[in-house]
């Protein structure tokens, strides 16, 4: 199925989180479990918006952790659709460190996640172009 310009935009999530001492490790960074955990929630949710079928996630692909993320500062996701196949779908997600007290901003997390629309019986189904 080719890729469709249009439902990509629409699918397109973006989330802000706060990093919090309750989520960062003795260096007082974010964990890199819970990184992954958001991270895998963003890709859910493009590949749900962009299918409107039950998706699940099947593979990640190179995850680089570019810099370290801080308490004190906001992480924003941004997950977007860069290929999709008969049943599987790419997610590309990316975590952006943002100071929350100047203008500055960097690339500090990118992963590449494999989603698969699965039926009821939990198996691999066709993704399938739907209404807008």
């Amino acid at each position: 199925m080719a890729l469709d310009l249009e439902l990509v935009e629409q699918s397109r999530t973006r989330q802000v989180k706060a990093i919090f001492p309750s989520t960062t490790n003795h260096y007082h960074t974010l964990f890199g479990g819970t990184a992954l955990q958001w991270m895998d929630e963003v890709a859910f949710i493009v590949a749900t918006r962009y299918s409107r079928q039950k998706m699940v996630t099947v593979s990640l692909d190179r995850i680089d952790f570019k810099q370290p993320i801080p308490a004190g500062y906001f992480a924003e996701l941004i997950g977007e659709v860069v290929m999709v196949g008969k049943s599987s779908m790419r997610v590309k997600v990316d975590i952006y460190l943002e100071n929350m007290y100047k203008d500055e901003r960097k690339l500090a997390v990118s992963g590449m996640f494999t989603m698969v629309a699965v039926g009821d019986d939990k198996k691999p189904v066709t993704i399938r172009k739907h209404e807008k």
